[in-house]
C-alpha cells in the first residue's frame, strides 16, 4: 500500500477532495497546517509571514492507484497551467501494514 501526503493551498482542498471521491478514493484524512516552502514565506507591506496556512490531505491507496491519485492532486491543486510557488508538495511512502480497528480480532 502507498501513503500519500499532500500539502496544498486552502482554496483547493474541497476541489481535490471532490475529484478524488468521484474517482472512488473517498477515504482520506485532512487537516489545517502551517508552514513554509522554499520561498520561506511571503513579504507583504514590509511584514514577513514565514508560516502560511495550508491544508494537508493524507490518503492510503493500493500501489496500482498511486499514479491516479497523485495526478489528480497535482491537476486539481495547480493555480495556473504551469503552477506557481506555494501550490504545494506531495510526499509518497510505502506502508508495510495497516489495520481496520473495528474488524480486527484479538
Amino acid at each position: 500500500m502507498i501513503e500519500i501526503k499532500a500539502i496544498i493551498r486552502r482554496e483547493k482542498v474541497e476541489l481535490v477532495k471532490q475529484k478524488l471521491s468521484e474517482q472512488g478514493f473517498a477515504g482520506l484524512t485532512h487537516w489545517h497546517v502551517m508552514g513554509r516552502g522554499k520561498q520561506k514565506g511571503v513579504v507583504i507591506d514590509g511584514f514577513c509571514y514565514d508560516e502560511l496556512p495550508k491544508e494537508m490531505i493524507y490518503i492510503v491507496v493500493h500501489d496500482e492507484d498511486k499514479t491516479a491519485v497523485v495526478t489528480t492532486i497535482i491537476n486539481m491543486s495547480k493555480t495556473s497551467p504551469k503552477g506557481k510557488a506555494g501550490d504545494g508538495r506531495i510526499f509518497v511512502n510505502h506502508i508495510d501494514e495497516g489495520y481496520t480497528i473495528s474488524t480486527q480480532l484479538l
